[in-house]
C-alpha cells in the first residue's frame, strides 16, 4: 500500500519533472488546438495515460525491445508531434490523410463529418505520442516495471494504474488551467485561425527538439538550477524501503513468508543460461539456495566501466560474508556481440579476480525475467526467496551492505546458527564516477551523438572534421564503415570528442591489431594523463574489451583526438569516469 501511494504521487510529480516540463505547452496547446474544450482536455490526458500503460506492457511483452534506447522512443514521439503540428499549420493536409478519406465512404459519412470536426484522432495521437517520454522520467515507474510487474501482473498493473492516474490528474489540472488562462486573455476566440496555426508551429518546434534531443539541455538546466522531482521520489522510495523492513526474529516460515509477500517481490530465476563460469561446469540456480543462503544477484557485463567500478565491492563482500551465508551470482548479460563469447567472459572474470559464479545470459532470459533495464543491477534475495533490496547503477554501497548484514542476521536467526554478523562497512577505495559526459556509442543503432554525419545510418561514409568541436558530440574523420554495434576505421581514420571527466574509457576491438595515437587539446597526451592501456602516447587495441585511455588527477574538460596509425579499429563506445 505504501508503494501504491508513492506511485500516485510519482505520477503527479512527473508533470513537473525537468524532462517533461518542456512538453507542457504541447499538452496545453493540444487541448486548445480546436478551440477550448473540456472534451479535448480529457481525450489528450487520458490518451497519454493509456499510452504509458500500453508502452509498459509492450516493453514487458518483447525481449527484442529490452535494449532499445530511450532516444528511439523520443524520436518516434517527436516525429508524431511534428506531423500533428504540420497538419495544424496546413489543415488541408489533415483532410488528405487516406485514413480519414476512407471514413468518407457512403456508409460512414455521418461519422466522418463529426470525426473531422472534432479532430478526435489528432487529440488521441497528441496524448499517445508523449506516453513513452513521460514514463521515462520517474524512478518509481522503473521500480514498478523492474520489480513489481514481473512478480505479480495484477499488483503491477494496480501500481501502474495509480501512476497513470496521478500523471493524468496532474496534466488535466495543467491543461484546464492553461485553457482558462487563455480564455481570459481572449486568445481562444478564433480556434481555426492564427491561434491554431501558432500552436501547430509550437508542436513542430517541440517535436524537433524531442527528435534531436535538444530537450535534454532544458532538462539538465532545470535539474541543476531549479529542482529535480526525481530526488523527491527517491526520498519517498527510501522511506518506503525502511518502512517495509522486517524485524529479524525467528518466526514460523509460513507466517514469515506471508508477511514478506505483502512487501517484497519474489525473486525471478536464472532463465535460458548460455554457459557458466566458476561453477566447475555445473548448472546453478537461485532457487537451490532458498532456505540455506541469501543470494546477491549482480547483472553486469565485462566491458561496462560502471560495472567494473562495482566489482571491488562485490569481491570484498564475497570474501567477508561467503562463510556467513552469502552467495553471489553474477549474471553476465552482454551489451555487444563479442561479450557473448564464453572464452572472453572467462578471461574477464579471471582478470578481475572474481571467484564467485557467473552465468552467461546471452539471450537476455534472466535480464527479462527480472524486468531489468540497467547495467549494473543488484538484487538481494533473502533466505525465503524474496528480493529485499534492489539497486540500479553504481553507488549506495553502504546501504547495500547494511541490507546484506540484515538479511544474514535473519538467516542466522532462522537457522539458529548463532553466528555473529559484522556491522562494519568495507571500503575498497574503488574509483567513483566523476563524469560530466554521457556514454557515447559509435554503432548505427545508438550513435545519436554523432555530430558530423547522419546518426543511425549504416554503411561506408567519408567524414570531414569541422574547425570547431562542441562538447559531448562525436566527430569522425576519414572513412568509416558504420556497423550496427560499432564503427570500423578505414583510411585516415580519426576520432575527436570534447569531454568533461577525470577518466576516459574506450570499448574497442581489432581483428588485425590496431595502434592508435592519443592527443589531448591538440598535443601528444602528457605521460601524467596516460591511462593504463597507453604507453608513450599510443594504445594497442587487440582483444575485445574496455581500454583505459585517460586518467587525470581531477575532472576537467579536454579535447580528445584519436588517430588510427596502424591496423583496423572497431570502435564501440566511449565511457567516462
Amino acid at each position: 500500500m505504501i508503494l501504491l501511494g508513492i506511485s500516485f504521487i510519482a505520477g503527479l510529480l512527473t508533470v513537473l519533472a525537468p524532462c517533461t516540463i518542456s512538453l507542457l505547452p504541447v499538452i496545453v496547446g493540444g487541448t486548445l488546438s480546436g478551440g477550448s474544450s473540456m472534451r479535448r482536455v480529457v481525450v489528450v490526458t487520458l490518451s497519454l495515460g493509456v499510452s504509458v500503460i500500453l508502452f509498459t506492457l509492450l516493453l514487458k511483452a518483447s525481449t527484442a525491445l529490452i535494449a532499445v534506447p530511450q532516444s528511439f522512443w523520443q524520436g518516434v514521439s517527436g516525429a508524431i508531434i511534428i506531423v500533428l503540428g504540420i497538419t495544424m499549420v496546413f489543415p488541408r493536409l489533415w483532410d488528405a490523410i487516406s485514413f480519414l478519406n476512407t471514413l468518407n465512404k457512403e456508409s460512414n459519412k455521418a461519422l466522418a463529418t463529426g470525426y473531422q470536426k472534432q479532430n478526435l484522432l489528432g487529440d488521441i495521437l497528441t496524448g499517445a505520442a508523449l506516453g513513452p517520454v513521460f514514463s521515462s522520467c520517474s524512478p518509481t515507474y522503473f521500480l514498478i516495471l523492474a520489480t513489481v510487474l514481473p512478480q505479480s501482473f495484477a499488483q503491477g498493473m494496480l501500481h501502474l494504474l495509480a501512476f497513470a492516474v496521478g500523471l493524468c490528474g496532474g496534466l488535466f489540472v495543467v491543461a484546464l488551467a492553461g485553457q482558462k488562462l487563455l480564455e481570459k486573455l481572449g486568445v481562444a476566440s478564433d480556434p481555426q485561425g492564427w491561434i491554431k496555426r501558432s500552436i501547430g508551429v509550437l508542436f513542430v518546434l517541440v517535436g524537433v527538439a524531442i527528435f534531436l534531443g535538444f530537450d535534454k539541455k532544458l532538462e539538465v538546466l532545470a535539474a541543476e538550477r531549479f529542482f529535480d522531482v526525481g530526488k523527491i521520489e527517491q526520498v519517498l522510495l527510501s522511506a518506503r524501503e525502511q518502512a517495509a523492513s522486517i524485524p529479524v526474529v525467528p518466526i514460523p516460515a509460513s507466517e514469515r513468508e506471508a508477511t514478506k509477500a505483502r512487501s517484497f517481490p519474489r525473486s525471478a530465476e536464472i532463465t535460458a543460461p548460455a554457459g557458466y563460469v566458476n561453477t566447475q561446469g555445473k548448472p546453478i540456480t537461485i532457487g537451490e539456495f532458498k532456505g540455506d543462503k541469501i543470494v546477491l544477484v549482480d547483472i553486469w557485463t565485462y566491458s561496462c566501466i560502471n560495472c567494473q567500478r562495482t566489482l571491488p565491492y562485490m569481491k570484498a563482500w564475497d570474501e567477508k560474508y561467503r562463510d556467513l551465508g552469502l552467495q553471489i551470482i553474477g549474471i553476465h548479460t552482454p551489451e555487444f556481440a563479442f561479450e557473448k563469447v564464453q572464452s572472453n567472459v572467462e578471461s574477464a572474470v579471471q582478470g578481475f579476480g572474481l571467484t564467485y559464479p557467473s552465468v552467461l545470459d546471452n539471450s537476455y532470459g534472466t535480464w527479462n525475467a527480472f524486468g531489468n533495464s540497467y547495467w549494473p543491477r543488484k538484487y538481494l534475495v533473502d533466505i525465503d526467496g524474496y528480493i529485499v533490496y534492489d539497486h540500479a547503477g553504481e553507488g549506495n554501497y553502504e546501504e547495500a551492505e547494511r541490507a546484506i548484514q540484515k538479511a544474514l542476521q535473519e538467516r542466522a536467526a532462522v537457522l539458529g546458527t548463532g553466528e555473529t554478523i559484522p556491522t562494519d562497512i568495507v571500503d575498497p577505495k574503488a574509483p567513483r564516477a566523476q563524469a560530466g559526459s554521457p556514454e557515447i556509442y559509435f554503432g548505427a543503432w545508438r550513435n545519436e551523438y554523432l555530430a558530423n554525419g547522419l546518426p543511425f545510418m549504416s554503411g561506408a561514409h567519408a567524414f570531414a572534421l569541422p574547425e570547431n568541436f562542441e562538447s559531448n558530440k562525436l566527430y569522425l574523420g576519414g572513412t568509416w564503415n558504420i556497423e550496427h554495434e560499432y564503427a570500423q576505421s578505414k583510411d585516415q581514420a580519426r576520432i575527436v570528442f570534447r569531454y568533461t571527466a577525470k577518466s576516459v574509457y574506450f570499448v574497442a576491438a581489432s581483428g588485425s591489431g590496431a595502434q592508435v595515437r592519443m592527443l589531448i587539446d591538440g598535443k601528444p597526451i602528457p605521460a601524467s594523463m596516460e591511462g593504463a592501456d597507453v604507453v608513450d602516447g599510443v594504445a594497442t587495441i587487440n582483444t575485445n574489451r574496455l581500454y583505459k585511455l585517460v586518467e587525470d588527477s581531477v575532472p576537467a574538460t579536454h579535447l580528445l583526438e584519436i588517430r588510427v596509425e596502424k591496423g583496423t579499429l572497431d570502435a564501440y563506445t566511449f565511457t567516462f569516469g
